[in-house]
């Protein structure tokens, strides 16, 4: 059979098993990740007996993986990846295992503080592989469709995770749940930084690494900025659906409605992949971020029927994916010498920052307004990603000067 040149960017991700094997172990590392959000919460819920104390353990978590992401990010950048990721995947299990083991009425301050030392010392392993995948793929499509099949499969944690560790509480105890998720992120951690691409990830000897960080250039800059109103248009959703299915008198219909969101990020994904990737430069990540606006602004006029929503939320989610694989695949360009590990990871930072703003705002929107105002709000947060990107699309178009091209660091391509 002929191929054809939607299937070159999959064939060219299935011929290289390095970066499939890179995939795998990456998704396992992360899905123990994804359950400590709920876990954490669940856990000083039960230790303490109050929501009150939960949320802030849970925000102290939340504020502490956003700082830590970048500050390990240019370590790796620095040192390679293989001592940061085991130190810091050994670090959260440790970490882990002591608040796993309190036991009930321990000190608020002191689950706070450990939960703020496992968001610090959580292992970089999504920057990690985003920073290897250019080098084990030479085809730039092919890069595109991997950046776009990672974004999607991640969504599987996103589905899986939270009800996996609710499980795991139930049966055993939330403590438990905790430990063995210490326990597989420690050992998928280790099988990534085994990976022959990751060890032999090091800096190159004439890289000069700039004082502003992965933040100097404007193109990174611009991609914050769109991220951060990506993800308060994000936290605004997840607020927005809860209070609509309340409002229906079907609080229950919150977890699979979010589920049918991940659902349509997922196939929009896919579909992403078997086109190549995405969004392609400043006009196609524009394209995307109109797509997204639009689809959830859509939202507002679903608020009446959990069916309506249902179909709207995977028609929406279907341009999320692909928006992701767009940004990722602009870091290279974009990123100063030596800091892309930094740079992807402050793209995470970002997005945790937008969606812990937008989830406050919209409860007091969804509080005076009702879900269609917390989902007109989740629509205006894309409107305000798709104005910063036409308005500096020219930070994202061509390549950096010179002296802020990113290098091209070391590493193995063994497959």
């Amino acid at each position: 059979m002929r191929t054809t040149e939607s299937s070159r960017p999959v064939q060219a991700i299935a011929s290289a098993p390095g970066a499939l094997r890179l995939l795998g172990t990456s998704l396992v590392a992360r899905l123990p990740l994804v359950m400590l959000s709920i876990g954490l919460l669940v856990h000083a819920r039960h230790l303490t007996g109050s929501f009150a104390a939960a949320g802030l353990v849970s925000g102290a978590y939340a504020a502490a993986l956003g700082a830590g992401g970048p500050l390990l990010g240019r370590l790796v950048d620095r040192r390679g990846q293989t001592v940061v990721l085991l130190a810091s995947a050994a670090a959260t299990a440790i970490l882990l295992g002591a608040i796993a083991a309190l036991p009930a009425g321990a000190p608020v301050a002191l689950l706070a503080a450990l939960a703020a030392g496992i968001g610090l010392a959580t292992p970089p392993v999504g920057a990690c592989l985003r920073t290897l995948l250019p080098g084990l793929l030479a085809d730039p499509g092919a890069v595109r469709a991997a950046f776009a099949f990672e974004a999607s499969a991640v969504e599987l944690t996103w589905v899986s995770g939270p009800p996996l560790a609710l499980v795991l509480a139930a049966a055993w105890s939330t403590g438990a749940a905790l430990a063995i998720a210490g326990v597989v992120l420690l050992a998928a951690t280790a099988g990534f930084a085994a990976q022959p691409a990751s060890r032999g990830r090091r800096p190159g000897p004439s890289v000069e690494r700039p004082c502003g960080g992965a933040l100097r250039t404007p193109a990174m800059r611009t991609l914050v900025i769109v991220l951060v109103a990506v993800g308060v248009l994000f936290g605004a959703v997840e607020i927005a659906v809860a209070a609509a299915a309340d409002a229906l008198g079907s609080t229950a219909a919150a977890g699979p409605l979010l589920g049918v969101w991940g659902a349509g990020s997922l196939a929009g994904g896919v579909l992403a992949v078997r086109l190549g990737g995405g969004a392609h430069g400043a006009t196609g990540l524009s394209l995307m971020l109109g797509a997204l606006t639009a689809g959830h602004l859509c939202l507002v006029l679903a608020t009446g029927s959990i069916v309506a929503l249902a179909l709207v939320l995977l028609a929406a989610g279907a341009a999320i994916a692909p928006t992701y694989a767009g940004v990722y695949a602009m870091v290279d360009r974009a990123a100063p010498a030596g800091t892309a590990t930094e740079a992807f990871a402050w793209l995470a930072t970002a997005v945790a920052i937008g969606a812990a703003a937008g989830a406050a705002v919209a409860g007091a929107v969804a509080e005076q307004a009702g879900p269609a105002g917390a989902f007109a709000l989740a629509g205006g947060a894309g409107a305000v990603a798709l104005l910063a990107a036409t308005l500096r699309a020219g930070t994202l178009a061509g390549g950096e000067p010179p002296a802020l091209a990113p290098a091209q660091l070391s590493a193995a391509t063994a497959t």
